[in-house]
Order: C-alpha cells, then sequence, then structure tokens
C-alpha cells in the first residue's frame, strides 16, 4: 500500500483561504492519509512566514500527518537561468514547515544550465541531495505550461545532471493530469521520467483546449491505473482533485483507500 498525502486544494481553494490549512488537518487524518500538500497559492503572505510555518508544521505533526511544501515559483527562469532566490525560499519555507519534500515548477530549463551549480546550491542550503540527509527533499513537478511541461525539458534536466556527476540530487513529482494541457503523452513520460520520480500527484482531467479541469478518477480508472503501473510503487501518491463537497469526508476516506492500493 503506498502512502498517500492530501493536496490541500483537494478540500477546496475557498475553503482552505477561509479556514487555513490547519483546520483541515484533522479531516486528512480521518480520511487515512499520512500527509498534507501545503500549498503556497492558498495562504497569505503572514501564513507564509517562518513562524507561521513552523507553528503549522507542529499542527500538521501532531494529527499524524508529514508534509509537503508546495510553491507555484519555478526553479528556473524564463531565460533559462537558476532561479537562486525562488530556490532559497522554497528551501527555507519548507523547512520551517518540517517538509519531507518541497515543491517547485521546473520552469525555463533547456540544455544543460547550472547543472552543477544546482547540486552546489541545494548542498550549501542543507537540502536533502541523495538517499542521506536531514533536509528536504526538492522535487519539480511537470506543470500545465508549455514551459515546465514538456517531457523533453525534463530528460533534459536529469540528462544534464548526470553528465555533470551529480546525478539524483533532485527528484520528480510527476502529475499524471499535467501532461495533457500541454499536449504530452503521460504514459511515455511515465515510461521515460520513471527512474526520477519521487512522488506523483494523481488526477483525471476532463475537457478540452485550455478549458481542462482536474476531476476525480472513476474506479475503474484505466488510463491513471496504467500510469500508477510505469511509475515507482514505493513512492507517495497525493490527491489533486477535488473532492465531492456534499460527501466530503466520505469522498476523501474513499479515494485515500482506493489510491493507496491502485
Amino acid at each position: 500500500m503506498a502512502e498517500v498525502a492530501i493536496v490541500a486544494s483537494a478540500f477546496g481553494a475557498q475553503a482552505i483561504w477561509r479556514d487555513g490549512h490547519a483546520a483541515w488537518s484533522a479531516s486528512a487524518r480521518r480520511a487515512g492519509a499520512q500527509a498534507f500538500e501545503v500549498r503556497r497559492e492558498l495562504m497569505s503572505d503572514a501564513e507564509a512566514q517562518p513562524e507561521a510555518l513552523r507553528a503549522l508544521g507542529t499542527t500538521l505533526a501532531a494529527a499524524g500527518l508529514w508534509r509537503v511544501w508546495s510553491t507555484p515559483d519555478a526553479l528556473y527562469r524564463e531565460d533559462g537561468a537558476l532561479d537562486d532566490a525562488a530556490l532559497c525560499a522554497a528551501v527555507a519555507a519548507g523547512r520551517a514547515l518540517g517538509a519531507r519534500f518541497v515543491k517547485l515548477q521546473l520552469g525555463g530549463f533547456s540544455g544543460n544550465a547550472c547543472a552543477a551549480r544546482l547540486a552546489d546550491l541545494l548542498g550549501a542550503l542543507g537540502a536533502r541531495t541523495g538517499e542521506a540527509g536531514s533536509g528536504p527533499r526538492v522535487v519539480v513537478e511537470n506543470g500545465q505550461l508549455e514551459q515546465g511541461g514538456k517531457l523533453a525539458q525534463f530528460v533534459g534536466l536529469f540528462n544534464a545532471l548526470r553528465d555533470a556527476g551529480v546525478p539524483g540530487v533532485i527528484g520528480m513529482t510527476f502529475d499524471i493530469g499535467n501532461w495533457q494541457w500541454p499536449g504530452e503523452p503521460p504514459l511515455l513520460a511515465a515510461a521515460a521520467l520513471a527512474p526520477h520520480v519521487e512522488y506523483i500527484h494523481c488526477k483525471a482531467v476532463t475537457g478540452e483546449g485550455a478549458r481542462r479541469f482536474a476531476a476525480a478518477p472513476a474506479d475503474d480508472d484505466a488510463f491513471c491505473r496504467a500510469a500508477l503501473a510505469l511509475l515507482p510503487t514505493h513512492v507517495p501518491r497525493g490527491i489533486e482533485f477535488p473532492f465531492d463537497p456534499a460527501r466530503l469526508a466520505a469522498d476523501a476516506a474513499h479515494y485515500v483507500g482506493w489510491l493507496a492500493a491502485a
């Protein structure tokens, strides 16, 4: 059985804005989740300050939940340069929260930009750059935009790290649904990137073109199951689709169980 994280937005963005992340920690634990993903875009600047994040981390830990810190900031700027400030801020926030993972978007990575320097900066920040270490583990996620959402970019990143002699200093969050926005084949991506995947976001997708939306997979969803079969079975899986507000607690418990066993 895989560990399951509930992404805060699954409870509804407005609910998180209204109540705060901590208010939903008990609901996540009652649903059977082992982890909770905290979203920077769903909190105020005051809530994202170090003391507030430490308090939130304490509350989530008391509920028996390990933490993921998620930021919409990108690791690489549009010009392809490493965004030192974004990485430093993300790791600092994740450390304050006591997060296991710190998740960023990839952004404008191209070629072999700053591969060795990325490893040096992660080491200086005390981020976990291998199996050993106690710092947060930095992972990059495939996003919904062309920039930061193309398979070739992720293949290029991990090849560049290997060629620079620093393989494994960073991992990947593989979002099964996000590949569909930039028109990439999710199963091909899963087969190509599986060795680097350390956290999985699970969701189905409805709609077409730019009008796509995250949705709950059906219990017999063959596509999600096929993707999960290609990805590592020992890594945590995150629920990143909205629960039915009319039966929220039952829906959360159902999908935590479904995803743990899928």
